[in-house]
């Protein structure tokens, strides 16, 4: 029972581990690329540069659900 347990830990900390890397990476993603817009072509165009940034994390996170949703119903 205890190995079960031990296993059981080992996937909720691995699920823990994978979204607090997703998050990680979104945020790194959203903000550098915005800093770096700002850095390269100046205020106007990391506005519009956050605006693509945005739409595309919220792509990779509907993925993200989509992945989770199987994963759920693959249990």
């Amino acid at each position: 029972m205890s190995g079960q347990n031990r296993f059981s830990d080992f996937r909720q900390q691995r699920q823990r581990e994978q979204r607090r890397l997703f998050w990680m990476v979104l945020a790194f993603l959203v903000i550098g690329g915005t800093i770096t817009i700002a850095l390269v072509y100046g205020p106007p165009a990391a506005v519009l540069g956050l605006v693509c940034l945005l739409a595309g994390a919220g792509v990779l996170i509907l993925l993200w659900l989509i992945l989770l949703l199987i994963e759920r119903l693959a249990k």
